[in-house]
Formats: C-alpha cells, structure tokens, sequence
C-alpha cells in the first residue's frame, strides 16, 4: 500500500483499511482546516488503485473494513467509484462496510439510483462535516454549503440506505457567534437525524487562515468552560427521533461524552452540568489534546 501527504481517517476507522482513492480535497478552502494544505487536490491514477487493492488483498486477506480517502473521496462519479467497489468486494470476501467521507455537493451530484448503486456495493457509511449550523458561521469559515444544503444531502444519503456521520465543531463561531452557532447547530442536527453524530472541538493550527484571524484579534477563540457551555446548548437544541449515536470522545475535547439520542439526552446533560459545577478541573488537559 501506498499513501502520499497527510492521510486522516474517523476514530471509527481505527482498524480500517485506508485506501487513497484522491489526493486532498476538492473545496480544500475552509478556514480552520490545515489538512491538505500539502497537497493540491487530484484524482489517484485507477491502476495505482486497484495495484493497491491487490496488495492489501494478499496482506490483508481478511479485511472486514475499507474507508477511502482523502479528504472527499466522494466527489469522483460513479463511473470512477464503481470499479473500485466492484475490486474491493472482490478482494475482501469477509468485506463489510466501506466507509467514505464526502461534502454536500458530492452527494447532490449523484442521482438517487446512483447512491442506491454504491450502497448495494458496501459503501455504507459517509462522513461529512456540518461544523455549523448557523448560516454566518459557515460563510465565515468559507465551508462552501449553506446548513440547509447539508442538511438535506443528509437527508439524501440516509434515503438511499446509507448512513451518515455527522460532525461538528465546538468553538468555531468564536465569542462573538457562539449561542448562534450552538443552538443552529442543534437544530441541523435534529433536521437531519444523522445516525452518528460526532462533536470535536476546535484546535486552531499555524498556517491556516483562521490562525492568522486568531493573531490579527479577528477571531478570539472560546476558553474550555464556554466550550463546555456551548456543547450544552447544542446538546440541548437537539431532539431528533430516531436512535443517534452521539460522541464527543475525539482527541480533541475536553469533556468524552458517550450515548444514544434522545434516550440519554438528560443523562449527558447532567454530565456536562456536573462538570460546570467543578470547573476545570475535571476537563482533559491541553497536553491530553490532539487534532
């Protein structure tokens, strides 16, 4: 197996086969993210792809789990995605899911028969990044949807039989737009009833524009209690219907929550508010921290 530049995957694709199927993202404009920053964007040459696959079929023959990077892997057409599918099915008698992330617009350009295709070829499970739900926060961030359009390619995917992994970010709407950003988020995320939702928080990196805001006094970033505050607020502007399981257990948070929505909506709630009661002292500490 081969891989170039920064590869990333979800905390649930720890035991994964990670394959590279693009090169960084498409969008690759957000201001907060620094991940492909060292690459530019490009399509992965299908004999690379499938070379590799027979690599891993050889080393790996057992693989229960493929998620396909980089950064919105999603955004190659089916004509692109198919044959790969149709290779790792091959390879992997044992397959279960294939785990991919994508951005709205990916999903809108694929017609409902299109997504109903890759779902019958074990592409399962899609991750996709919210960040926000408050229209200002996102434009801000140059994240490139509006909140309803990334709401309804939820929507869209889940109709077709494929799960989605919702994320968003603690902190991104800074002092001046937190409460704005915390309950829109709650909301997007009650619209949409994601099957996974994720919260991470975030962790402003040297060389990306929203680090040159932070130093210009552009953007003042939150202090750990109002994150924690904040993730209350989105916590409680957040009632969806259906089973939702919900974590905050990335590297990045101060406060690794765990549950299912609704059911243990109130438990969690305590949870945050037990920890407001004893201040800083219960969060992670920064040297815990990680991206």
């Amino acid at each position: 197996m081969r891989y170039y530049g920064t590869v990333i995957r979800p905390p649930s694709e720890a035991n994964s086969y990670i394959l590279q199927i693009t090169y960084g993202c498409s969008h690759n404009k957000c201001t907060f993210c620094p991940t492909y920053l060292d690459k530019p964007f490009k399509i992965r040459p299908i004999n690379e792809v499938l070379e590799d696959i027979e690599m891993a079929k050889n080393q790996m023959p057992q693989t229960r789990r493929v998620f396909l990077a980089d950064g919105n892997a999603m955004v190659l057409n089916n004509k692109k995605l198919m044959p790969i599918l149709n290779a790792l099915n091959s390879a992997f008698p044992e397959l279960q899911r294939i785990g991919i992330y994508a951005n709205a617009s990916d999903i809108f350009h694929k017609t409902n028969q299109e997504l109903k295709e890759l779902c019958a070829k074990k592409l399962l499970i899609i991750y996709i990044g919210l960040e926000s739900g408050s229209n200002k926060v996102l434009k801000r961030v140059n994240k490139g949807a509006t909140a309803q359009e990334i709401i309804e390619a939820v929507k869209k995917a889940q109709d077709a039989g494929i799960k989605v992994s919702v994320i968003a970010l603690l902190g991104l709407g800074g002092t001046d737009l937190w409460k704005e950003h915390a309950i829109a988020t709650g909301k997007a995320i009650s619209a949409m009833s994601p099957r996974f939702f994720s919260i991470l928080t975030l962790m402003v990196v040297p060389g990306t524009v929203l680090h040159n805001q932070l130093e210009q006094e552009e953007f003042i970033l939150p202090e750990p209690m109002q994150m924690l505050r904040e993730l209350r607020v989105i916590l409680k502007n957040t009632n969806v219907q259906s089973g939702c399981i919900f974590r905050t257990n990335h590297a990045s948070n101060y406060l690794p929550l765990a549950g299912r929505l609704p059911n243990d909506k109130d438990r969690l709630l305590e949870i945050i508010d037990e920890a407001l009661a004893k201040g800083k002292s219960c969060l992670r500490p920064e040297y815990l921290r990680g991206l």
